[in-house]
């Protein structure tokens, strides 16, 4: 028989079962008289101390499966200054829909063939009203029996017992009653239970659930999160087990996924309404935008609700399956919106039919049947009288309401998972049919062992359990989306399957409708992303979300959004302006393109023009006497040096090479050894010139032309050695120079031997020192037109030109190094050739009646 009893809250229980026949029924013995339990000589009798609470549905059977559902619970409202009022009792119709559900799947059982065939299951099933300590009265109850005497005989181990027990659908609750029934063996399926604690095997080892740990939502919930690039949350939670569990593993996970949570607050539904006044301002002063909820589904109505007195900035609601998908809470429009994971959604065919045959359903239409009845609802008084139009089938409550059956399957799985387990220990098979004993003894321990094993699928739903009794966790992606109609429904919108490989768990397959029907996610970081070319420096004494953006140092990049650190570019890149990227570093050398190496090559080509014009001047009037005197001969061979020393100046410029880097050094050494040496063999016949001219002095005839041939090759000749072994031993070599400009390579001519370099440039000093000298000697000869005073002004500015070169040179950067050794070496070659052949030039050009042998005899 069916019986129906919803019992009033404010009465008085009082169940007092006895403990000494508790001990006796986990295998221990009690020899104390007086303590409840009268032992006579042929038998022990085991007696409820106190009055047993009735079910509210129970139905007799072959094997009875117990059930605890909240169906009815207390709501407290708060009146004046921290006084809490209790309201009258108020059904759960969720709650309501779930034990019936286990009705229905029970019933469906008991018209299988297949499904413990001959056997009859039977059903309690308590209401628990939300309350720890009636979930705790109600375990034991289930554990004992209604009976006043409810076994006699020689022990009390298996007086009343239920096979199992569904529920509770809160994890506090379900974690007292596992602690009670779990000494007896009595396997324990919950719905709803989620905490990640009943995973302990050590400690409830009796526990079993059809929904997924909280470990796993959790999970999921931080991934969700950090796929719309959420970094700054805020945090609330139910102040229960459920809620501080669930709220621990998100937190966890939160921080390794690199989320920052601004504010973390706890409430629960009996605290009085300052404490919940106090974190809905909390939320509403906060500068995340998103709100990670993790609340049972009875405490969430009431911050929603106390949120909703006063208006609040927008927010993005993130739910845990336990009040996301609760069709009471999408009377909260201002939660439109909202996103979470929740149970797969289910169709269980014939189930709604068999919720409208419920009885006493006039009151889902608030109305009476009778003038003398009176219903009272939600602290509402209803006058009207139903006049018998009201057609049940068009009834539409969170009762009816099976198009979001989602937690209803996890019910209708665990009586199913019950029951396999008792086939399996009830039945045998033999051949191609199934035999059931009814009168075979099968202990709740046996059912316990079996439930390990279980797996089979029921309405194309799977069920199975792992080693510490949780199920595959699979979730729906659950999005509070406005219909057609202006009504906010519930939308499926991805899927996450924890059984996936990494990476893969979460999907998205729909688009999303967000806070205040926006359709772009919203943002909620502490601080905007820190851009490429930036990195992040945490702000002193904050989370590691907030932070300031700081750019890359020189020479350092950052390719990567929210980077905590640059890194240099390789040493032949450079970063661009907005340093995320390095880019291969210009390569500068004094270039032919460039002005300033088309005016050093005009100059040295020029240099060189000048100098074969100026041979052939002296070429066409070779006879002439201005020429004549002056010696041809090492005039032309100092007009070739010159030319060779205009020329050799664009051996510096272009791309450096191996063979220019050899060459420009040697020719540039050579060359200008061989123009020194024609200017001091020039100097030495002026000398030689005068002393030939005094009485009795053949000195000429030791220094004729073969002399000063020889003279010219002997100081050439040892340039030339110096220079070979230079190339021998360390020859210069093309090298690209880092150091000098940190953002371009200088191309250049290494020098490979200093000594070498330096030994060059000393010996045409040397020589050039030594010209000198023999010139300021010879500059106040008496001749008319004396040669050595002109070789004197080349040789200052010579001189000149090559001790200002050596600190320019050292002192000069990149490219202007080469530049001031070209200008150096036209600028002597220009002053040799200017003060030697110009005066020269200009008397054969423009003076000719100078240039006659008379003239140039004359004195001063």
């Amino acid at each position: 028989m069916l019986a129906l009893s919803f019992l009033e809250l404010n009465s008085t229980l009082a169940l007092n079962l006895s403990w000494t026949g508790l001990k006796q029924r986990a295998g221990l013995t009690e020899a104390k008289s007086g303590a409840g339990v009268s032992a006579e000589a042929s038998s022990v009798k085991c007696k409820l101390q106190g009055a047993a609470r009735l079910p509210a549905f129970s139905m007799d059977g072959d094997y009875v499966i117990g059930g605890v559902f909240s169906i009815h619970n207390y709501m407290h409202t708060v009146k004046h200054n921290y006084t809490t009022m209790p309201e009258p009792l108020r059904i759960d119709s969720r709650e309501l829909r779930f034990s019936r559900a286990m009705v229905f799947a029970i019933q469906e059982i008991n018209n299988s063939s297949k499904l413990l065939p001959g056997i009859t299951l039977g059903y309690q099933i308590h209401d628990s009203c939300g309350s720890v300590p009636m979930a705790v009265r109600v375990a034991f109850q289930l554990s004992n029996g209604l009976e006043p005497v409810f076994y006699t005989g020689n022990n009390c181990s298996q007086s009343g017992m239920v096979m199992g027990i569904v529920g509770e659908s809160g994890s506090t609750p379900s974690i007292s009653m596992s602690r009670v029934i779990g000494s007896f063996n009595i396997p324990q399926v919950s719905h709803f239970a989620t905490c990640a604690c009943l995973s302990n095997k050590e400690q409830y080892p009796s526990f079993f659930r059809t929904i997924p740990s909280d470990q796993f939502q959790a999970d999921a919930l931080a991934k969700l999160v950090k796929h719309f690039g959420w970094t700054w949350i805020g945090a609330v939670r139910s102040d229960s087990d459920y809620g501080n569990n669930g709220m621990a593993s998100f937190l966890d996970a939160a921080q390794k996924e690199g989320i920052c949570v601004e504010y973390s607050e706890s409430f629960y539904r009996t605290h009085p309404r300052s404490k919940i006044q106090r974190v809905a301002d909390v939320i509403r002063r906060s500068t995340a935008m998103v709100v990670v909820a993790f609340a049972a589904s009875g405490d969430m109505k009431i911050l929603l609700e106390e949120l909703s007195r006063e208006p609040s900035p927008p927010r993005q609601w993130i739910g845990t399956e336990s009040w996301v998908t609760n069709p009471d809470m999408l009377r909260f429009t201002f939660c439109a919106g909202a996103i979470g994971f929740s149970i797969q959604q289910s169709v269980i065919p014939g189930l709604r039919d068999f919720l409208l045959d419920l009885p006493d359903t006039k009151d889902a239409f608030n109305c009476r049947l009778g003038k003398s009845e009176k219903i009272k609802m939600h602290n509402s008084s209803h006058e009207s009288v139903c006049d018998g139009t009201e057609d049940i089938q068009t009834l539409k409550s969170p009762y009816t309401d099976t198009s979001q059956l989602r937690i209803t399957n996890m019910v209708y799985k665990a009586v199913y998972a019950i029951a396999h387990a008792i086939h399996n220990s009830a039945c045998q098979k033999t051949n191609s049919t199934t035999q059931c004993d009814k009168h075979t003894r099968v202990e709740s321990k046996q059912v316990l062992t079996q439930l390990k094993k279980v797996n089979f699928s029921q309405n194309g739903y799977d069920v199975s359990f792992d080693a510490n009794g949780d199920p595959v966790a699979t979730y729906e992606l659950v999005n509070w989306q406005k219909s057609k109609i202006g009504s906010i429904e519930f939308v499926t919108v991805g899927h996450y399957d924890a059984s996936l490989p990494v990476g893969q768990e979460f999907r998205i397959n729909r688009n999303l409708t967000w806070v205040e029907g926006s359709t772009q996610v919203p943002v909620s970081v502490c601080t905007d992303s820190c851009p490429p070319g930036t990195r992040k420096v945490l702000q002193k004494g904050k989370p590691i979300c907030c932070y300031d953006c700081i750019p890359c140092p020189e020479g350092e990049i950052s390719n990567a959004t929210d980077s905590p650190d640059c890194f240099p570019c390789p040493k032949e890149f450079w970063p661009n302006a907005e340093r995320n990227k390095c880019f291969p570093k210009p390569v500068e050398f004094l270039s032919f393109d460039e002005v300033l190496g088309i005016i050093l090559a005009a100059f040295s080509v020029g240099g060189a023009c000048l100098a074969m014009i100026t041979a052939a001047v002296f070429f066409r009037h070779r006879m002439s006497p201005i020429v004549r005197a002056n010696n041809s001969e090492l005039s032309f061979l100092l007009l070739f040096s010159l030319t060779l020393c205009f020329l050799c100046s664009l051996t510096f410029m272009g791309a450096p090479s191996e063979w220019s880097c050899m060459l420009r050094h040697t020719a540039f050494g050579i060359t200008f050894v061989l123009c020194i040496s024609c200017v001091l063999g020039k100097t030495i016949v002026v000398l030689m010139a005068f002393k030939a001219t005094l009485p009795g002095n053949n000195v000429m005839k030791w220094f004729g032309p073969p002399q000063q041939r020889m003279t010219v090759v002997s100081f050439t000749f040892i340039q030339v050695l110096i220079c070979t072994i230079w190339l021998l031993l360390s020859p210069p070599f093309p090298m690209e120079n880092l150091t000098v400009y940190k953002e371009k390579i200088i191309l250049e001519c290494a020098l490979g031997s200093a000594i070498g370099f330096w030994a060059v440039l000393g010996y045409i000093g040397l020589l050039a020192v030594f010209c000198f000298v023999l010139a300021v000697l010879a500059r106040k000869l008496p001749d008319n037109f004396n040669e050595a005073k002109f070789i004197t002004f080349s040789m200052l500015i010579f001189c000149a030109v090559w001790i200002t070169f050596i600190p320019a040179y050292v002192s000069s950067p990149g490219k202007f190094t080469v530049a001031v050794e070209i200008f150096a070496i036209l600028a002597s070659s220009f002053g040799l050739i200017l003060c030697i052949f110009a005066p020269k030039c200009f008397i054969i050009l423009f003076q000719p009646e100078k240039n006659t042998k008379k003239h140039l005899m004359n004195k001063n």
